[in-house]
């Protein structure tokens, strides 16, 4: 029922790292176990007493290598190793550690560094290890590195690359100019995303677990957000990083609206505008300056208003719809109207509370990227059925629900849901003082807003999840039972910005 990995990419690799570090199994941990896998892969291949050459570079794969070294030599393998690039360019504490630790091993292993292509020398051994560069490389080789590579594939002598081989694109599978070519390559949790097209380089492969939680991919972490993130160049103007339209609020809600659109700008979404009805759109204007307002005619949202709303409709990236929209009859036919409209613009949009209510009448798939955010009550207005109060059962309601809409579902509870009708993902942040009213469209604002961002659906809701959760856990180590919604909007850039974080607050421990 859950997810199992057969290719990842280099984010896949960071946002598990991430998430296993953030569940207690440290880098350190997982190099260490990586390290060992490839010095046992070896081992079960070759006699004690060969010689092995390791070309380690100065990053975590090179570290990797160091590792693999260690155990070797603990194991009568007679070990030389290289790094190359210059111990200058270790910036990494675990890499430098391990670094520390084997010019220590004088006895049984001889180190050497290379910062310069001429002094690549020649390589004889009867294994040769390629730790240089891991999954994160793009691009062509550069010096020294480059011409280690051209050595090592001249070179006699069983060629294993760690990971992937150097000079291999791990998520395309693209060479640019020169690449090891192995005779095995001994890769962590799973095969890498380009390893289809790069065949000719692979050698056999063989899988190693490093002991990654299966957890660290079922549920939600750090690496979760961190995947969301996008970085902001200097020149970034206005608008570059997303409009959200939130469609919404009636004469008794005009809070949810607003939550909505605040929550987004927190998630980093340029301009947030809601579309109101007119006493509403004012209340609404005279809560925050940070708020654009629309003000629609009438009382509650209606047909008549569809016209306005859909100028701002095609200036905006993601739509939210629903939060306090209220079930007055025309507001009901209204957003019925509306979603033809969506179809049309393929608009990503997030439809939550009222809006889920409205669109409980409809069967079938919407036609445009969507996430619903159903409660259980909300669920079973949707689908018909009981939410299973077991967590399988719960997963296995929301892939269903999930592919008769051809939507995302973020089914929201003690532990969250998330499903794209194929993958399933887990959220357990947050806390039993987020019953009060309006942590749900905090919740929304923070999914819409990464999705105003460019994010995918599912991505956007599984982070957005984590984020709205840790930061109401935030908010419960100062205000207990006592938060209020509001709360949670400062928490959301701190979270976003250090989800690690979180790591000290998580409700009960």
């Amino acid at each position: 029922m859950f997810n199992s990995e057969v290719y990842i990419t280099s984010k896949d690799v960071r946002r598990l790292d991430l998430n296993s570090e953030y569940l207690g199994v440290s880098p350190q941990q997982l190099m260490e176990n990586a390290g060992a896998a490839v010095a046992a892969e070896i081992a079960s291949r070759f006699k004690p007493e060969s010689k092995v050459l390791i070309l380690a570079g100065p990053g975590r794969n090179g570290g990797d290598g160091m590792v693999a070294a260690r155990h070797l030599a603990s194991r009568g393998f007679k070990v030389n190793l290289i790094l190359v690039g210059g111990e200058a360019n270790i910036r990494d504490s675990i890499v430098s550690q391990n670094w520390s630790t084997l010019k220590n091993m004088t006895s049984t292993i001889q180190v050497k560094t290379v910062s310069d292509s001429t002094d690549i020398g020649i390589f004889e051994a009867d294994v040769i290890v390629d730790s240089l560069l891991g999954v994160g490389f793009k691009g062509p080789l550069r010096q020294p590195i480059l011409e280690a590579v051209k050595t090592l594939n001249r070179s006699g002598g069983f060629k294993v690359s760690v990971d992937v081989p150097t000079g291999v694109d791990s998520d395309s599978g693209e060479v640019y100019g020169e690449a090891v070519k192995a005779d095995l390559t001994v890769t962590f949790h799973a095969e890498k995303a380009g390893f289809e097209k790069a065949k000719d380089y692979l050698g056999e492969v063989k899988v190693a677990p490093i002991g990654i939680p299966p957890e660290a991919e079922l549920y939600t972490g750090p690496g979760d957000v961190e995947a969301v993130l996008k970085a902001r160049p200097t020149k970034s103007k206005k608008g570059d990083y997303g409009r959200l339209l939130v469609i919404g609020g009636s004469e008794t809600y005009s809070g949810a609206p607003a939550l909505v659109a605040l929550a987004a700008l927190r998630s980093g979404v340029d301009l947030a505008y809601v579309a109101a009805p007119q006493r509403t759109a004012e209340a609404i204007s005279s809560m925050s300056p940070n708020l654009i307002t629309i003000k629609l005619a009438g009382e509650h949202f209606n047909q008549a208003d569809l016209g306005q709303v859909r100028t701002y409709l095609e200036r905006a990236t993601t739509v939210a719809v629903g939060p306090g929209m209220g079930l007055h009859r025309e507001s009901v036919e209204a957003f019925k109207k509306l979603l033809p409209t969506l179809k049309q613009y393929s608009k990503p949009t997030l439809i939550d509370a009222d809006g889920l209510k409205a669109l409980a009448t409809f069967k079938g798939p919407l036609g445009f990227p969507a996430v619903l955010t159903p409660h259980a009550g909300e669920f079973e207005n949707l689908s018909g059925r009981k939410v299973p109060a077991e967590i399988e059962g719960r997963a296995e309601e929301a892939k269903t629900l999930a592919c008769e809409y051809g939507a995302v579902i973020l089914l929201k509870g003690w532990v969250d849901v998330i499903s794209d009708g194929v993958r399933v993902k887990l959220n357990r942040t947050g806390n039993p003082g987020m019953t009060v009213g309006g942590t749900g469209d905090v919740l929304s604002g923070v999914v819409a807003g990464l999705m105003a961002q460019g994010v995918e659906p599912f991505q956007a809701s599984a982070a957005g999840a984590f984020i709205n959760g840790a930061a109401g856990d935030l908010a419960y180590k100062d205000y207990g039972p006592h938060l209020m919604p509001t709360d949670l909007l400062d928490n959301i850039p701190k979270i976003m910005n250090n989800p690690m974080i979180h790591k000290d607050v998580k409700y009960g421990g």
